[in-house]
């Protein structure tokens, strides 16, 4: 896929959402930070329903240390793998409170040192609370950068660093956003909705005009 063709997808994606945003809810880096990591294995409804009634009452590591991992296990366990995410959670608030005066780091190696904190999890608290031109790569976006040829890999972390390579600089802020919300919406995994897709004709996934005849249960 050439520089042009990528530049023109990222534009008729910034056309379709011009404003993208996590779907996740948050009020500050340290709501979206924990947002993220009960995130895994869950979808952004299922996170957003517990950690609502969460924040309200615990919205600082601070707070979240005074619930206590049962207390927090209380507000989160109809997330999947609530156990192990409330452990994570509250180790990740001693460490912010003991090492970073209770602050959200600006820093992947910092946030990455956090416990439950991997890089997809960095990336989207550098991207979207501090606006680093990151690219957190999740399965969205591993599938539609393979599928429509925008930046295919091996790995997440191939897939990665060739977005940040070849994503124009005008739109690599925004560009995990896009890629995300098109891969779960529009660029499905088992029946992918090509007949509404808005890149359809610069998409390089062979398969594509087979799925544009039919849209998906």
């Amino acid at each position: 896929m050439n520089r042009d063709k990528r530049r023109e997808i990222f534009e008729r994606l910034r056309d379709a959402t011009p404003a993208p945003t996590t779907e996740l809810q948050y009020q500050s880096p340290f709501e979206l930070l924990i947002a993220v990591i009960l995130s895994a294995q869950a979808t952004d409804r299922s996170v957003n329903k517990a950690t609502g009634p969460l924040f309200a009452v615990a919205d600082t590591p601070g707070a979240i240390l005074e619930l206590g991992e049962d207390g927090l296990r209380s507000h989160i366990r109809t997330i999947g793998l609530f156990n192990s995410k409330a452990r994570n959670v509250i180790a990740t608030c001693e460490a912010l409170v003991s090492q970073h005066g209770g602050e959200i780091p600006r820093d992947r190696k910092a946030l990455e040192a956090l416990p439950g904190v991997g890089r997809k999890t960095a990336n989207v608290v550098l991207n979207t609370a501090f606006g680093e031109p990151t690219m957190a790569v999740d399965t969205h976006i591993y599938r539609v950068a393979n599928r429509t040829g925008l930046a295919p890999g091996k790995n997440v972390r191939e897939v990665e660093d060739r977005l940040v390579r070849w994503t124009p600089k005008a739109f690599l802020r925004d560009a995990h956003h896009w890629l995300i919300l098109h891969g779960r919406y529009t660029c499905l995994a088992r029946k992918p909705r090509c007949g509404a897709c808005p890149i359809f004709d610069l998409c390089e996934f062979r398969d594509r005009h087979r799925y544009a005849e039919t849209e998906p249960d």
